[in-house]
């Protein structure tokens, strides 16, 4: 069995001032995309679905038939593109969406436009994060493990210190786990950076305390998920329950952390916090592409990638 990898690029990078999924930052033009499907590639997956907006689904097609096109599973077959498209239009026909919404459902809005296409474990990751070559092979085993399996999901859990910027304080959510290492809770943390005695601090919104010290080892959700496909059946109902209360909302979304967190407590299911030694980095704003062009030079000038990419 080979795992589908769902890639969220749907983002419109208003803050960034563009599509970052189009942005080239390695040392080929290489986006950030093009790792994460290298590395997806290199830990077993067979097929990947990006979500995008439909104004620019025709330019990520042509940039997949060229960058992809003669890319191949490890097994030698063909690696299988399919394109899907989140629209705030797109929900449950008993809902009238409010016609002056504007703002995107959110990302467990998104996994469900996939709802269709995938019928295996996949894993969740953002266009725009880079995770690491360590994180897709943790999570592309788990997913081959659990083929067989119902209710039972993962999420990959990054060192704190590991996803910080150099720029400025973070948002992160905080997990904390059980003996078993199924996630418990997660908490939403606020310029969190580390200072100059090497400890993290940041502000916790949950408990409402500012300046508080973190475990600088504590594992944070990056966004990395993976799921066996009854996850669509379980979030979709979710979904309805969330419309049926947040319809004529404006700003509300559907995040996949708020999903999780209804199946881990209705006993719909449960998420193992799985450990990486990878280091996150990503592009936010326009300032931290400097960096982040770096760390992809680092990373080819020590043979880690070939440069280019793809041939």
């Amino acid at each position: 069995m080979k795992p589908t990898l769902l890639v969220l690029a749907a983002g419109m990078g208003s803050r960034y001032g563009g599509l970052k999924q189009m942005d080239g930052v390695g040392p080929c033009g290489e986006t950030i995309i093009d790792y994460s499907i290298y590395d997806a590639v290199q830990a077993g997956f067979g097929k990947v679905v990006y979500v995008v907006r439909e104004y620019f689904k025709e330019q990520m097609e042509q940039h997949c038939r060229e960058k992809y096109g003669n890319v191949k599973c490890i097994d030698g077959t063909p690696l299988e593109f399919v394109f899907v498209t989140q629209e705030l239009s797109k929900i449950p026909a008993r809902f009238t969406l409010n016609p002056q919404r504007e703002k995107p459902w959110g990302t467990a809005h998104a996994v469900l436009m996939a709802k269709d296409v995938i019928k295996e474990p996949f894993a969740v990751i953002n266009g725009d994060d880079y995770y690491g070559k360590e994180s897709f092979r943790v999570l592309g085993d788990w997913l081959r493990a659990h083929e067989n399996t119902t209710g039972q999901f993962c999420l990959v859990g990054f060192r704190l210190d590991h996803t910080l910027s150099e720029s400025g304080g973070v948002s992160r959510g905080i997990c904390e786990s059980n003996a078993e290492h199924l996630l418990t809770k997660v908490e939403e943390c606020h310029n969190i950076m580390k200072e100059a005695d090497g400890n993290c601090y940041g502000d916790n919104s949950v408990t409402g305390a500012v300046h508080q010290l973190f475990d600088a080892t504590a594992p944070v959700s990056m966004n990395m998920w993976g799921f066996t496909p009854d996850y669509f059946a379980k979030s979709e109902a979710v979904f309805e329950a969330f419309l049926e209360q947040n319809i004529n909302e404006l700003k509300k979304e559907f995040y996949i952390p708020f999903a999780i967190d209804n199946m881990i407590h209705s006993g719909e299911g449960t998420c193992e916090v799985l450990e990486t030694p990878s280091h996150w980095f990503g592009v936010t704003f326009k300032e931290d592409r400097p960096a982040v062009v770096a760390k992809f030079k680092e990373l080819a000038d020590n043979k880690i990638y070939p440069s280019p990419l793809y041939e």
